[in-house]
């Protein structure tokens, strides 16, 4: 017999408090040198470029939201680009090239030296999000991953990893979204206001 409507959503709920208790325990300190390093290099007049596939996707475009518009208080915007929102970039270099470079040549097109590169897995494996990472770190940007399960070669690829260790998928993308939350507030607190 399948558990009941109300025992599922307690289940889902008790999953998820418990795996943010455990990031909240693990990360602070990965959590708080990411804040430094983007806040230092958006404080310097660089870009933050972030990008992931489908869930991941979204949340690339809610990060750079908060940062553009606003967190939590009045502040200068920040330069921050989803690399997931251009139909017509994504379509051409996946038909020209393949999906693989779809943010590589982004990367290459739109990053410099000093900016940052953070790419989204939940995962850890997304082939496109490891090359990218690779490719900024070639040309000087400096790197962010935020991954789930082990971290895989996207969290190898990066000079600084933000790991969710969990297999379900669900509950990586709802830390994930708390831990931009968490960052957006620290590099918030420090950036001049509007």
């Amino acid at each position: 017999m399948s558990p009941d409507p109300a025992s599922l959503i307690a289940g889902v709920f008790a999953d998820s408090i418990a795996l943010h208790q455990q990031v909240a325990r693990e990360a602070p300190g990965a959590i708080v040198q990411a804040a430094a390093v983007i806040g230092a290099a958006l404080a310097a007049g660089g870009t933050m470029l972030v990008f992931g596939n489908g869930g991941s996707a979204a949340d690339a475009q809610h990060l750079a939201a908060e940062l553009v518009g606003r967190f939590e208080r009045e502040r200068r915007a920040m330069a921050a680009i989803a690399l997931t929102t251009d139909t017509s970039v994504l379509t051409s270099i996946g038909n020209d090239y393949a999906f693989d470079p779809v943010f590589v040549r982004q990367i290459e097109a739109l990053g410099r030296p000093g900016d940052i590169a953070f790419g989204i897995s939940t995962s850890g494996g997304s082939r496109n999000v490891v090359l990218a990472l690779a490719r900024a770190r070639a040309i000087g940007l400096k790197t962010v991953a935020m991954t789930g399960r082990d971290g895989g070669a996207v969290g190898a690829a990066a000079d600084i990893h933000l790991n969710v260790p969990h297999q379900s998928t669900a509950r990586v993308q709802e830390v994930h979204r708390t831990l931009m939350h968490a960052l957006c507030l620290l590099v918030e607190r420090t950036a001049p206001t509007a």
